[in-house]
């Protein structure tokens, strides 16, 4: 059928003659994306979109003529599309399970669109680069997405049909994402307290969810991964917890827990296969495989030596918990990543490695973990840390090697983590007034340029040198930065004397 559509608000005043297809109602337009979870990759939290209810009015005046508005029950066509402002590359990546089902251009207008003749019903990503998110079909969802790379995860507003359950999916991760922003302080108080908060914060989330799920009345299917999303982000709150407080204020209370303190964990299938790449449900994993692997570790008087010990014992244990080969994979992959960050002992890094290569079968990340072997190879003390480029609130460019020329603490920060964006300066500051002979950089990690000077403007940091990482993707892979609260720290000649330091260690000021 022909139609004309006007689109308006969210995606500006556009007219286009073409052919339409209504679904029970709801108009159809495709497009896709794709992404894997870093951990949090860098955890940014994430505010609601102000575009929801001008995207639910976006599409008017659609006229049409004899549509069908049943499917065959024989019927697995989909549709997915949607816009991009502010485009950063040409391409959406629509995948399941981290493999790409399909690559989309954008077209002249920045819209993407596609027709799937048979898609099967589940949960799939899409990714607009470097950032992704989750969207599920159900059998025929035609699904829309506005997309603006700058507030990625903040702008994601689906419409059409398939589009409710999506939306209360993104409402629930946005408030996990919250959540860590909340949080913050409680990680340094006794477990009666952390755990009240996060138990009360969980049931304003089951609240919504029973609300919502009333409301819409989604599949079994989809409903599996609404309840992981709220679940498995509560279990990991609870393990993750021990480590935190360990590290923020040097007291182990793990033998001060309540004796049912990890009893989610038997409600756990570890080898839930529809769950295979779902960042809540791996993240999980890896905090709960941390805490089994620490509280039967044995105290060393080289802290590296007790490391190793640790993640060997994890990949151990990772190898007979989990029996599905690609859960097991993400896995090994997650604990190799993260010890190659924290240990830079080359010894202790030969002896770990050959572990992980004995049981993991991920030829292509063994690939990834060699190559990040390398990167940190060349940030070891004495070093010269590998040029990057920056900018300062002017916009002017600087390379890192004419900043970085005496003893200097580099630190890092986002815009979007409110709460590690004020902690983080006012520890540097307190450090400031104790090591005058020191320099303080500080490097935001955002894009946008405007919204880092404002933040800037509105905060007022002082002394501390402030700059904005020109490309962050070369100065991840180059300074390995994949952990907000690592800090940098150089000699008097800036050269690299540690590299890899958290700035909330209670040990911090003895690294310097």
């Amino acid at each position: 059928m022909a139609a004309k559509v006007v689109f308006i608000n969210g995606f500006d005043k556009y007219e286009q003659y073409g052919k339409v297809l209504l679904f029970n109602g709801a108009l159809t337009i495709e497009f896709r994306l794709y992404g894997y979870f870093c951990f949090m990759s860098l955890g940014f939290i994430h505010f609601f979109s102000k575009y929801r209810l001008q995207l639910a009015a976006s599409i008017c005046a659609v006229l049409c003529c004899s549509c069908k508005s049943d499917f065959d029950k024989d019927n697995h066509t989909a549709y997915f599309g949607g816009l991009v402002t502010k485009t950063t590359g040409e391409y959406v990546l629509f995948c399941k399970n981290d493999k790409v089902i399909d690559t989309i251009k954008l077209d002249a207008n920045n819209r993407f669109f596609v027709k799937f003749d048979s898609l099967p019903e589940g949960l799939y990503t899409f990714k607009y680069e470097p950032e992704y998110q989750y969207v599920y079909f159900d059998k025929n969802d035609s699904i829309l997405v506005r997309i603006n790379p700058e507030d990625f995860d903040e702008s994601i507003v689906y419409s059409g049909r398939g589009a409710q359950k999506n939306n209360v999916l993104m409402d629930l991760y946005l408030k996990n994402e919250r959540d860590k922003d909340v949080l913050f302080d409680y990680f340094d108080t006794d477990y009666k307290l952390f755990s009240a908060k996060i138990d009360s914060l969980n049931v304003l989330k089951q609240d919504f969810y029973s609300k919502k799920k009333k409301e819409i009345k989604w599949s079994d299917g989809f409903d599996k991964f609404a309840r992981a999303m709220i679940d498995y982000n509560h279990f990991s709150k609870k393990e993750v917890y021990p480590i935190v407080h360990q590290m923020r204020t040097g007291h182990k209370i793990l033998n001060d827990l309540p004796k049912d303190y990890y009893e989610h964990r038997e409600n756990v299938n570890f080898n839930d296969t529809d769950l295979i790449g779902y960042a809540p449900f791996i993240s999980y994993l890896n905090f709960m495989l941390n805490n089994v692997a620490m509280s039967s570790a044995h105290d060393a008087d080289d802290l590296r030596d007790q490391s190793l010990e640790i993640n060997i014992h994890k990949i151990k244990v990772a190898d007979t918990l989990f029996k599905n080969e690609t859960i097991k994979n993400s896995i090994l992959n997650n604990i190799a990543f993260m010890y190659m960050l924290e240990d830079q002992n080359i010894s202790n890094n030969k002896r770990f490695l050959d572990t992980y290569y004995r049981v993991s079968t991920d030829k292509s990340k063994q690939s990834e973990i060699r190559q990040m072997g390398n990167a940190i190879q060349q940030l070891t003390a004495g070093k010269r840390l590998p040029s990057v480029q920056l900018l300062d609130a002017s916009g002017k460019t600087f390379n890192s090697d004419d900043i970085v020329t005496e003893k200097t603490v580099i630190f890092f920060w986002s815009e979007s983590l409110q709460s590690h964006l004020i902690a983080a300066h006012k520890r540097i500051q307190d450090f400031q007034k104790k090591h005058p002979d020191y320099k303080f950089i500080a490097i935001n990690v955002d894009k946008n340029q405007q919204k880092w000077t404002k933040t800037l403007a509105n905060f007022k940091f002082g002394t501390i040198s402030e700059y904005r990482a020109a490309d962050f993707e070369d100065l991840r892979k180059k300074w390995v930065i994949n952990k907000i609260h690592r800090t940098i720290i150089t000699d008097s000649r800036g050269n690299i004397a540690n590299a890899f330091v958290s700035l909330f260690d209670v040990a911090f000021e003895s690294k310097m």
